[in-house]
């Protein structure tokens, strides 16, 4: 019976907007109330909304809007990435904290690959120039690139998509090093032919390009600032698929601009997106994408899913597949 089923809170992106289509997955387990609905009167709604699926940060988890929602048993984000939830605050709630791994790692490596590529062989400028009808040299000097193969990529942070990231490399005859809080095992190592450094230092100075693949946390927070940028090759590109703030965005533009670094290809910026006259937006040598690692119909359906999945384990007191906890 659809009365039967537990009320969920949802980005309204997710039941009218672009993944529409994903709407029927939330439907098969819940009933589903759009926030923006929510809004018109949360004293009517609020007590009987159960989960909260969590789409590009809507609906926010700000104390207010958890306080209007004392039925409320879990937090399920669509993605792993979990920095915009106060984990420990909402556990003191009572309520449970999940998130999507593993579902997101293909795509997002996808994503990194394709940052790198673009970036290397100049593929918008060369674009840009194809479609320009004021366009007289079809060809210029300015369109020379980097070659990919036999490069070497370095990989700071080396989970599931790291360890995909790599796969990539390999197929195009990279050598793949890493950096990780823990090291791989020789298994995972052999698997993408990947070698190990234990100072990030070395790792930064050896690469031609510097593939970000980490957790957003205090100890990345601006993991990679004007020490860290002077350590790369002139002729270096940085790749930053994590968060935007895993990076200092005034050293890299001074980076960029100087010449330190070759180039950034950038799917994450903080914030998102940047104001309109950031310098970033004006530099020849960034290529920025509006943090779409994971936007492909089918791993948007595993999010879902997985999303699903998690909150109604919650709901009737089953193992959690994906339970977040705090550190």
């Amino acid at each position: 019976m659809e009365d039967d089923k537990p009320w969920a809170l949802v980005s309204g992106a997710v039941e009218h907007g672009l993944y529409e289509d994903l709407t029927p997955i939330m439907k098969q387990h819940f009933q589903i109330l759009c926030y923006k609905d929510f809004l018109q009167n949360p004293q009517l709604h609020g007590p009987k909304i159960q989960a909260v699926l969590l789409w590009d940060n809507i609906p926010p988890t700000d104390p207010s809007t958890l306080r209007s929602l004392p039925s409320l048993k879990v937090v399920a984000n669509g993605g792993v990435g979990i920095d915009h939830l106060d984990v420990p605050y909402i556990n003191s709630l009572g309520v449970k904290v999940t998130n999507t791994p593993g579902v997101v790692s293909d795509a997002t490596a996808d994503m990194a690959m394709g940052l790198l590529l673009a970036s290397a062989r100049k593929i918008v400028q060369g674009h840009q120039i194809s479609v320009d009808p004021n366009t007289t040299n079809h060809k210029p000097q300015s369109l020379m690139g980097v070659e990919v193969t036999g490069s070497t990529m370095g990989i700071i942070g080396m989970g599931h998509i790291g360890c995909r990231i790599a796969q990539r490399g390999k197929g195009f005859d990279m050598k793949i090093l890493y950096h990780n809080r823990n090291r791989r095992s020789v298994e995972d190592e052999q698997a993408v032919g990947a070698t190990y450094c234990e100072k990030m230092d070395d790792l930064l100075k050896e690469s031609d390009f510097v593939v970000l693949a980490v957790n957003l946390s205090p100890e990345t927070t601006g993991l990679i600032s004007t020490r860290e940028l002077n350590l790369m090759k002139p002729t270096a590109t940085l790749v930053n698929i994590s968060r935007g703030r895993v990076v200092d965005q005034d050293a890299l533009v001074k980076a960029l601009q100087s010449e330190t670094i070759l180039a950034a290809a950038l799917d994450v910026t903080y914030p998102e997106p940047l104001p309109r006259d950031h310098p970033l937006l004006g530099l020849p040598n960034v290529l920025i994408t509006p943090h779409v690692g994971t936007d492909t119909l089918s791993t948007s359906r595993k999010i879902v899913q997985r999303m699903v999945e998690n909150a109604v384990a919650v709901l009737k007191g089953q193992s959690i597949p994906n339970e977040v906890k705090p550190k």
